[in-house]
Formats: structure tokens, sequence, C-alpha cells
């Protein structure tokens, strides 16, 4: 019979509920345009299955990894995500005043999915890394109970509200998602360079507001540009 150990199983659970719920969020930013959740949901899966994979085969090796590194370079790959999402985020809005929506096509799925698997995978590592270090601590069997129940929960609760959070409208998820991006560029980034974010992980909620404002000043001046070069009037 196992034994379970109630701190152990606590910090599974909490860490593994905390890192993933990035995840899903980030998911349904990124597909706010899609058809569905699929092609973000099969990224962040890919990517969390690859670290995991890594992390049975590996384990010793990745603790050792250099976490700077790994940092840096989703940073930079998520802003690359959020520079290259910001004309479709613009589109978007210029859709919705010509009162038409963008269409759901494959040709721009890879960004979703791309953007899943880096999420995905950053994410999953920081659980795996925990994971490892309670399993080095001779407490594997709660650890991974309570990450395993962890991600039962929230599972469940994406499936429950999934088709609530996509009845908001396209523009301003697309506003989330980009912005998104540039808020978890810019804490991954710190932390690579050796920063310490006041209040850890809760720092990104400024962040992501700051995000909010400079993209929704970019897309004004997009709109207000393109409406220049129509010759067009102001959009009420």
């Amino acid at each position: 019979m196992i034994s379970l150990f109630g701190p152990a199983l606590a910090a599974g659970f909490v860490i593994t509920v905390v890192e993933m719920t990035e995840v899903v969020a980030l998911v349904f930013a990124l597909t706010a345009d899609q058809r569905g959740i699929a092609h973000g949901a099969a990224g962040a899966l890919l990517g969390i299955l690859v670290v995991a994979a890594i992390a049975f085969t590996f384990g010793a090796v990745l603790t050792a990894l250099p976490k700077s590194e790994l940092l840096g370079a989703a940073a930079v790959t998520l802003a690359g995500f959020g520079i290259f999402l910001f004309p479709s985020t613009l589109r978007s809005y210029r859709w919705a005043v010509h009162g038409s929506g963008p269409p759901a096509g494959p040709s721009r799925s890879i960004v979703p999915f791309a953007g899943g698997f880096a999420v995905g995978a950053v994410e999953s590592t920081e659980v795996v890394v925990v994971l490892l270090a309670l399993t080095a601590a001779g407490y594997g069997p709660s650890a991974l109970l309570g990450a395993i129940a962890a991600g039962a929960v929230l599972a469940v609760a994406t499936l429950a509200v999934h088709q609530q959070i996509r009845r908001i409208k396209v523009p301003w998820l697309k506003w989330g998602a980009t912005s998104m991006l540039f808020a978890f560029a810019v804490f991954w980034g710190g932390e690579a360079l050796g920063g310490s974010w006041p209040g850890g992980e809760l720092f990104l909620l400024p962040l992501f507001l700051v995000a909010l404002l400079a993209v929704r000043l970019a897309i004004a001046v997009g709109l207000r540009g393109a409406v220049r070069g129509s010759g067009a009037g102001p959009a009420p």
C-alpha cells in the first residue's frame, strides 16, 4: 500500500493548478478566431507530453538544465508570437468595425498551435522540476497523485466553462491574447536575466494590464492609420 504524505500531495496539486491555469488561459486567448480550441490545446498538450517524456527519461539531467536559458528562449519566442499576432488582432478590429467577422481557417492554425506548445512546455517544465525535487526527497507518489488530481480538476473546469469563454467577442480575445504574450515574454525575460519580480507570479497581473494598455494604444494608432489611408471618416 502506498503511503501518502499530505504536504507533498498538496504541493503537487497547487503547483500544477497554478502553472496549468496559465496554459489554459493562453490557449483560449490564442484560439479566439478559430472554430474551436483544438489547435491551441493540441499544441499545449504536445508541449506538456514532450516535457513529461523528457522528465521520465532524463529526470536528473532536466533538473540540472539552466532555468534562465529555458526562460530566455521562451521570452523571445512569445515576444515573436506577439509581434506576429498583432496584425491579426488589428484585422479583427477592422472587421468588427465593418460588421463582419474574421474567417477561421487552417492557414492560421500554426499560430495557436505553436503558442500553445511553447507555453505548455515551459509551464510543465516548472511543474516537473518541483515534482522531481519532491521525488528526490522520497515523496514521489504523493506529489504525482497531487499533480494528477489537479490536472483532472482543471480539465473538468475547462470543459464546463469553455463555451461561455468563447462567447466573448473575437477582437477582445485577440487583444487579450496579444497582451498576454507580451506580458509573459517580459516576465520570463526578467527572470532569465536573473531579476526577481515583486510578489512572484502575481506580478503578471500588472504586467498584463500594462500590456493591455500598450496594445490597445497600438490598435488605435493602426485603425487611425487605416482610416487615413482609405480616405474614409473615422468609425463611430
